[in-house]
């Protein structure tokens, strides 16, 4: 109990820094995993990702995590328990790294995914359905490439044949542009900068995770988005989480928190389920 405590107190500084990550990815396990960082998928500095595989089985599918913080800070090795988490499980794992503001705008990391998720997907999908996952700012940046088919089809990539399935935690898709994020999205591409707003049409399935004690990003989103996929015919698989945080939904990847939230069955779950299933917007 006072171990859960202590890694409780720890996560608290999660979005703040790097503490609480570091102390996570400490107690994190890389046994039986193969391990790769560092990969180039552009030229930018942080056009980089991390490769978790299983060594011991072959992977059902690949995951491209899409790491949060506000679109102002974060990197691919805070989420390293994510991405060996997920590996255990038996999934490839990749987790880029994505230019970030005040260096950047809106939407400018959003390219750097669809750049990122078109180099994972040819060099590690191997055939394997790949599913776009993302936690707060990397919700939103991971459902707009999946659902704005603009960002994907400069790489001549349809999002319905090419991601079976989007996995939003936490994701802000419809929010108010106020004066703090007005210098991350500048008025001549604002409007664009909002995942709700290409709901309609045809889109891969979804699984959207929500804590409802979350204060940062207020699950009314996640309702939303919701109801506006559905609205359109998508499959979308809500779950709203009874005293759960907005940290707490990523942090319980992390084998010392896994009782803070159900994320990581929940992933496994919607993963294997729709991996079964017909691909793209016809699952």
């Amino acid at each position: 109990m006072r171990l859960a405590v202590l890694f409780t107190w720890f996560c608290g500084l999660f979005l703040s820094g790097c503490s609480g990550a570091s102390l996570l990815n400490a107690v994190t396990s890389n046994s039986g995993l193969s391990v790769e960082r560092g990969i180039a998928y552009g030229e930018a500095d942080r056009h980089r990702y991390d490769i978790y595989r299983p060594k011991d089985r072959a992977p059902e599918a690949l995951v491209v995590f899409y790491y949060g913080g506000s679109w102002k800070s974060g990197s691919r090795g805070m989420y390293e328990f994510v991405g060996a988490s997920l590996a255990k499980e038996g999934f490839t794992v990749a987790i880029p790294d994505y230019r970030l503001h005040p260096d950047v705008n809106f939407p400018t990391f959003v390219d750097d995914a669809a750049l990122a998720f078109s180099v994972i997907e040819k060099e590690e999908g191997r055939g394997l359905p790949a599913f776009v996952m993302g936690h707060s700012a990397g919700a939103h940046i991971g459902g707009l490439m999946t659902f704005d088919r603009r960002y994907l089809a400069r790489y001549r990539i349809d999002p319905c044949e090419a991601i079976a399935g989007f996995i939003g935690i936490s994701g802000p898709y419809n929010f108010d542009i106020t004066e703090e994020w007005k210098p991350v999205f500048p008025p001549q591409t604002r409007e664009r900068s909002q995942v709700i707003d290409f709901a309609g049409g045809k889109h891969p399935p979804s699984l959207l995770i929500h804590g409802l004690d979350d204060e940062t990003v207020h699950a009314l989103d996640t309702r939303q988005m919701t109801e506006a996929l559905r609205k359109s015919g998508n499959r979308v698989d809500k779950e709203l989480l009874e005293g759960v945080s907005h940290v707490d939904t990523i942090a319980a990847f992390s084998w010392p928190l896994r009782s803070r939230a159900p994320s990581l069955v929940l992933v496994k779950d919607f993963i294997q389920r729709t991996a079964k299933s017909p691909s793209g917007c016809d699952a």
